[in-house]
């Protein structure tokens, strides 16, 4: 996820350059009404990663974006005006050694940032709980966020799922998206709603190669062969129940790895056979910048947010893209797999916490939510969202699987994964788009061995 909103950003970013160097503002038309809400004074210091604080241009549509300067003026000042905010914008790529640096030296209370950060960040004892926040707040109701984010995600939980420290505020997206006009010029059948591995394994191999009304190279497949979450990896496993380890993320040196079983052999077989159906370019994230598109060659993407589809539409108003590129949702068994979750955080040491509560509230409510959906094509993470375009199926598809979501030890937020697990992965992956992967079995028995060492080495 952070790689899609990093890439928008940055082109985004320079449109808003030239556009804002005069400081100027235009009330936005949808601007809420709101009013003051309370005289509660204080400073509140916010590290946001990613996020445009000025107005600009969407290099995608060419349409006006309200930064989030102008959105605060219009709503938050008017609610508090006594809260003053100091903000800092953070890029993507070195959010994660910025923020935790403020979190050292007690330069910030609340954050925006990865989920991965969040977990890591929880656990070393730097964020502090908000338990007793929210029974404390009547007007504050969790209920409005999505159950499976609120309830399940390690982004927002501690380990042991008893504590809250954050509030979900962005999801990623994490769909498979299958081009119909491919499908009808092979003679394939489209997929199911809650399509399996091997349904969408099925397709994809009788989808490659010369199309036969058209004579173009087609690819059975796409997703992103070196990505660090490893997101098709997590729900592959969700779909043959290779769980990978067993415990708890605050016991992770008396964690059951089962990197090397049955079930776990079946997920790499999945990837040796899909591996060679996807654009050569797929091991760097590349061949599929067509996907969604008129000139797509590619007949099922997984792990995708739709977003140049949408984007496509909301610039043409035409529909033919809507119609071409359906959506399934993920490959675990209820069509669920691991949701990345970028959620609002609190330092442990906040100096003020009964304002960074309000700031933190705010920050990941609706009226944010919604902005961040209309400007930036955000994913929300509430139940009703009901400024989603009704021709946003592709954000509906999203939200259904995070309903249905739930975290795992084989997840970002487990350290081992991230360090050598995902990594491992990929390279294996590269390897079978080759032609020469390794032996499984010899493969896992090495990976089973280094996480078992990793594991008796914690201190």
């Amino acid at each position: 996820m952070k790689k899609f909103v990093l890439l928008f950003l940055a082109m985004t970013m320079a449109f808003s350059l030239a556009a804002c160097s005069s400081n100027s503002e235009t009330a936005s038309d949808d601007a809420p009404a709101v009013t003051k809400i309370s005289d509660m004074s204080g400073t509140v210091r916010v590290a946001l990663a990613g996020w445009q604080l000025d107005n600009g241009i969407d290099p995608l549509t060419g349409s006006d974006s309200v930064g989030l300067n102008q959105f605060l003026n219009e709503t938050f000042k008017k609610m508090y005006p006594n809260i003053k905010l100091e903000i800092y914008q953070v890029p993507w790529e070195n959010a994660k050694a910025k923020e935790y640096s403020m979190l050292l030296s007690n330069d910030v209370d609340v954050l925006y940032t990865g989920g991965a950060y969040a977990s890591q960040w929880y656990q070393e004892g730097m964020l502090r709980d908000i338990d007793d926040l929210i029974a404390g707040d009547s007007k504050f109701d969790p209920n409005i966020y999505l159950d499976g984010v609120w309830s399940n995600s390690y982004s927002t939980k501690s380990p042991d799922k008893k504590h809250q420290f954050g509030i979900p505020a962005v999801l990623g997206r994490r769909m498979t998206i299958y081009d119909k006009k491919l499908f009808e010029d092979w003679g394939v059948s489209l997929l199911p709603e809650k399509a399996t591995a091997d349904d969408i394994l099925n397709a994809a191999l009788k989808m490659t190669g010369k199309n036969p009304k058209t004579g173009e190279q087609n690819y059975g497949f796409y997703w992103s062969g070196n990505t660090i979450n490893g997101s098709t990896f997590v729900a592959l496993t969700l779909a043959f129940g290779a769980k990978g380890a067993e415990g708890s993320l605050s016991d992770m040196k008396n964690i059951k790895w089962q990197l090397n079983t049955p079930e776990m052999v079946k997920v790499m077989e999945w990837l040796k056979k899909a591996a060679p159906l996807a654009p050569p370019g797929f091991v760097n994230s590349q061949g599929g910048e067509n996907f969604g598109l008129a000139k797509n060659n590619i007949a099922i993407g997984l792990d995708q947010t739709g977003a140049p589809t949408m984007s496509d539409y909301t610039t043409s108003k035409d529909k033919a893209l809507l119609d071409r590129f359906a959506t399934a949702m993920n490959m675990g068994p209820k069509g669920e797999s691991w949701v990345a979750v970028d959620p609002f955080i609190m330092a442990k040491n906040a100096k003020d916490v009964k304002a960074s509560w309000e700031v933190m509230k705010f920050l990941s409510g609706y009226e944010t939510q919604k902005h961040n959906y209309q400007y930036f094509a955000n994913t929300p993470t509430l139940k009703n969202p009901d400024f989603i375009l009704p021709e946003d199926k592709y954000v509906k598809e999203a939200l259904n699987i995070a309903n249905v979501g739930h975290s795992e030890l084989m997840d970002e937020a487990n350290p081992f994964f991230l360090s050598d697990i995902s990594p491992a992965v990929n390279g294996f992956i590269s390897q079978a788009a080759k032609g020469n992967a390794p032996d499984i079995q010899t493969f896992l028995n090495g990976l089973q061995k280094r996480a078992e060492n990793w594991s008796k080495n914690l201190k």
